[in-house]
């Protein structure tokens, strides 16, 4: 009777819950921005509503063993994501190619048969040996109701480390959530990856669905990521079927692009001339078509790219630019949308140079990892352009790793740390220097110990800074960082918080240092109670958001937890995110398992105040 109790409470409460999640609902977030669908970033004309068929029933949920159910759920149905077609050409004998007649029994003999295909209802790009959750990371909790919150959540996510650990959930191998498909459930991921900067995550969860299980809107999301890796020859395998599933005109380019890819650049010539005839695509999105088309074996086009007159950038432009190695004016770049900004940063095909001109806005956001960045910025050192901004980083930092003595190395590292002028460059400057400032000796004369250790744990170097523990004074930021990163389970008290003094006059941060121990489980209840009074923070209220991420942790849901943890921080700036709000994310974080990241959460909050 109890359970039947909890079920109809919760199903009064849905509705509800779904309203309060999707906007912002953190305890005191002040972020303001929220969409109600996301926004289409295919060329202008492709966002006209699509007619497409009803979609099919979901398949049954998987007989596959899963925890015991404990996560609410609403039933709000999936609103379709919404890229639209440019006009469909003409299909008159001189806009369109011959149809060629296919031996549907000698096709065959080339599929793969059906016991090789990967199962529908167990999809994603990988499992826990690469580093990935398990199957049941979402657990059963509504499909519809993970798609609405993935949809809405709006980007960039707050906490680096979030964001970090959101990108593991969503490339993980899990089973297809109860009352969706399969594939619409990787098209959402792979949507939300994308939002995040996350592109070449977001072609890799695509990718891990077999052609045939392909939905309207996995074509659609195919095409996103291609674009947003900068390699329209992905499209190459879906190119006829996508225009017949979605009725989208960019398919139609596509299949110009690549038959010119494919060496036949006759046929390509005769596609992209009915697209262009028929209206369907015109001004520079054509032209760079007939560039990728050109760009094949045998190609007889050669298409001068100008920009004038072009007043900005989207995917279309961005990724068939990329591809196509067309130069972009900065006017343009200077645009970009966030998260075309990071994809540029990965786009592999570029220079190092102008790949490290994104790279901050990568390693903020969680997209580049610290290793990464220091590869980057050391092959921009072989740059010919000596002169470039990005090469002398590039010098600071070898003398950071390299030079000759401490007092050297050290001084570099304050070189890096002081020059840039916003908050994002000074933390972007924390991660490029992690591990050099993890090879400062103990000795080294006025070490600048808050920034060595802010830095060491930007990449989660727990162990190589709390070497510096006795170094660090009492109360100071670094004793705050140690303490909350610590891995061992020390007890303190509200004195102990008390001490601390900080870099903040506002208070703020030891509110922050009090809601990551209290999460972190480090402060007995009682002294909970005694600091939540003193400070002034509501740490038992409830709302929609506490209940539901509760819920999550309970359940034993990393996944589910991650997103919602992502809900709570669609904020710009650390300020905006409350002290309820990171006890809740650090709690629910440490209950499913990722204590590792609850602690450096709870650190990054210390370090961005």
């Amino acid at each position: 009777m109890a359970t039947a109790r909890r079920h109809r409470a919760i199903a009064l409460l849905a509705g509800a819950a779904l309203a309060a999640l999707c906007g912002s609902v953190a305890l005191g977030q002040d972020s303001g921005r929220n969409r109600d669908r996301p926004e289409s970033i295919l060329p202008p004309g492709f966002n006209d509503p699509v007619t497409t068929p009803a979609p099919a029933p979901a398949p049954a949920p998987s007989t596959s063993p899963r925890p015991q159910d404990g996560t609410v759920i609403t039933t709000v149905p999936a609103a379709p994501l919404g890229s639209a077609p440019l006009p469909v050409p003409d299909a008159s004998p001189t806009a369109t190619a011959p149809v060629v007649s296919v031996d549907q029994a000698m096709l065959a003999r080339y599929e793969v048969p059906p016991y090789a295909r990967r199962p529908i209802g167990l999809l994603g790009a990988a499992g826990p040996a690469d580093g990935a959750f398990g199957v049941h990371a979402f657990g059963r909790t509504d499909g519809r109701f993970l798609e609405t919150l993935m949809r809405r959540l709006d980007t960039p996510i707050t906490s680096r480390w979030v964001a970090i650990g959101l990108r593991r959930a969503l490339v993980s191998r899990v089973i297809t959530p109860p009352h969706v498909d399969g594939a619409d459930f990787a098209a959402e991921r792979a949507w939300l990856l994308l939002r995040m900067g996350e592109s070449v995550a977001a072609r890799d969860v695509v990718q891990s669905v077999d052609t045939i299980d392909y939905t309207p809107k996995l074509y659609q999301m195919a095409m996103q990521a291609s674009l947003a890796t900068g390699d329209p020859a992905g499209l190459c395998a879906l190119a006829d079927t996508g225009f017949d599933k979605t009725h989208e005109a960019g398919w139609i380019l596509a299949r110009g692009m690549c038959a010119g890819l494919a060496g036949q650049p006759a046929h390509a010539t005769q596609l992209l001339t009915a697209a262009r005839n028929d209206g369907a695509a015109g001004g520079i999105d054509l032209l760079l078509a007939q560039k990728i088309a050109g760009s094949g074996a045998g190609g007889r086009q050669s298409v001068t790219i100008e920009w004038d007159g072009v007043d900005h950038l989207n995917p279309w432009r961005l990724g068939l630019a990329t591809a196509g190695n067309v130069a972009i004016p900065d006017s343009l770049l200077s645009g970009l949308r966030p998260e075309m900004r990071v994809w540029r940063a990965l786009a592999p095909g570029l220079p190092s140079p102008v790949r490290a001109r994104f790279a901050d806005a990568a390693a903020v956001r969680g997209v580049l990892s610290s290793s990464a960045l220091v590869d980057l910025y050391a092959s921009v050192l072989g740059d010919d352009d000596q002169s470039l901004a990005e090469v002398g980083v590039a010098r600071d930092l070898a003398t950071a790793f390299n030079g000759a003595d401490a007092p050297t190395r050290l001084g570099a590292l304050r070189q890096l740390w002081d020059e840039p002028k916003t908050a994002d460059g000074r933390y972007a400057r924390l991660i490029l220097t992690a591990r050099a400032a993890a090879r400062i000796p103990l000795d080294a004369a006025d070490p600048d110990i808050d920034r060595l250790v802010a830095a060491m744990l930007t990449a989660g170097l727990d162990t190589q800074a709390l070497r510096w523990r006795d170094k660090a004074s009492r109360g100071s930021d670094a004793w705050a960082m140690l303490t909350l990163a610590d891995p061992q389970r020390i007890s303190y008290s509200f004195a102990d918080i008390s001490a601390y003094a900080g870099s903040d006059p506002s208070g703020q941060k030891r509110r922050m240092l009090f809601a990551g121990l209290a999460g972190l489980g480090r402060l007995p209840v009682a002294e909970i109670e005694k600091g939540a009074r003193s400070l002034d923070i509501a740490i038992g209220s409830q709302n929609a958001w506490t209940r539901a991420i509760s819920r999550a942790a309970l359940a034993g849901q990393p996944g589910t937890v991650l997103l919602l943890a992502g809900i709570g921080m669609q904020t710009p700036l650390w300020r905006g995110i409350s002290p309820e709000a990171l006890f809740h994310i650090v709690a629910s974080l440490r209950a499913v398992g990722l204590e590792g990241e609850a602690r450096m959460v709870a650190v990054e909050a210390m370090t961005r105040l």
